[in-house]
């Protein structure tokens, strides 16, 4: 298992989800080296609620970090999880055609380019 892999179900035990119960952890590499993690936190209202994978976009964003080469995403499900639309559509404006790894505790593993989950994305390219 690779470092960043590690660091996505690691930090997925932080998550608080104290209503759905899923725990997602993100791991987001930076063209550096740095790998910058983030946890879904819930709100009792759902819309206020952050996933893990937006909450280590805006980690990386925060400490500086402007060019990303993959992410990794944990959840506590058999079926492997990728991210939600939302999660989908600021990858691909803040980070571009990055790598989504996607893992569970199991040792369950998947690897896609973001394009293949965001087909035909729109991003500031339609506002020219």
């Amino acid at each position: 298992m690779s470092p960043i892999e590690q660091a996505a179900l690691n930090i997925r035990t932080r998550a608080v989800a104290p209503f759905s119960k899923f725990l997602v952890g993100a791991a987001l590499e930076a063209a550096d080296g740095r790998i910058f993690t983030g946890c879904n936190v819930e709100s009792a209202t759902y819309g206020l609620t952050i996933c893990a994978e937006r909450n280590a976009v805006f980690h990386a964003i925060a400490e500086g970090a402007r060019k990303f080469t993959r992410i990794a995403v944990a959840a506590d499900t058999a079926k492997l999880t990728p991210p939600c639309g939302a999660c989908r559509q600021v990858l691909w404006e803040l980070c571009g055609d990055i790598e989504v790894i996607l893992v569970n505790p199991a040792g369950a593993r998947e690897s896609m380019m973001l394009r293949d989950l965001i087909p035909r994305a729109f991003d500031a390219s339609f506002l020219d």
